[in-house]
């Protein structure tokens, strides 16, 4: 009696779908193999630039998109922001080797639905894609204590005085002045008019309370040299 091979199975696949923007190669494979560890996990694509992941998500849609800060095109904040308005319901959690005291919160004000450093790798960052995946915010335990510290405390004088007072463009022009950048490259790393950088030189130097632009660029260079020991 001859035997009836099985019929291919038309069920979907049950795992969830995960995409991987991170412009490192070896760090998206050890992401890609730490993801596919957790059987109702996947890993749908990766990509190294803002533009790359727009394309994979038209191409296939992920359930959560994981990203990094850094990308090859552009600061992973833009891309946090496309994802708010282009597909308002897929989540993303931001992962980044940035001190969460600085760029948490600003992710979250993005529309991110998490932070987790690249310190917190294992089952730190596999608890945050669950609790993202389950429609909650994935928040470490310092982050939601600092954050009910400036609820209770509201804004303060000093705020305009630091990094913390920067909107999300000027930390960014402050944090190429500070990687040794001029004026004219900027604009063209970040797509902007010489005079726009300029404009944005000056609003730096105000809120940094900075009387020049020596000071402005010996500020910034200190900053990035501590981000990068930390």
């Amino acid at each position: 009696m001859p035997v009836t091979p099985p019929e291919a199975s038309d069920q979907p696949d049950p795992r969830r779908r995960i995409l991987i923007v991170d412009d490192h190669p070896m760090l998206r494979r050890g992401l890609a193999a730490l993801i596919e560890s957790v059987p109702d996990l996947t890993v749908c694509g990766e990509a190294a630039t803002r533009t790359a992941a727009l394309e994979a998500i038209r191409a296939n849609p992920p359930d959560l998109v994981i990203v990094d800060l850094m990308l090859g095109d552009s600061h992973g904040l833009d891309l946090v922001k496309d994802l708010k308005i282009r597909h308002p319901g897929m989540p993303a959690l931001v992962l980044s080797m940035h001190d969460e005291a600085l760029y948490a919160e600003r992710s979250l004000r993005a529309g991110a639905r998490g932070y987790v450093t690249k310190q917190e790798l294992d089952d730190t960052l596999l608890m945050a894609i669950q609790r993202v995946l389950a429609g909650d915010i994935y928040m470490s335990g310092k982050l939601q204590a600092r954050l009910a510290a400036h609820f209770v405390a509201g804004p303060t004088p000093e705020t305009g005085a630091t990094c913390e007072g920067l909107s999300d463009r000027e930390l960014e022009v402050f944090r190429l002045i500070g990687q040794g950048r001029g004026t004219r490259q900027i604009a063209e790393a970040l797509h902007l008019s010489i005079k726009t950088i300029e404009s944005h030189r000056e609003h730096l130097k105000q809120k940094l309370r900075l009387a020049s632009g020596v000071e402005l660029v010996h500020r910034a260079t200190q900053w990035v040299e501590h981000e990068l020991a930390g």
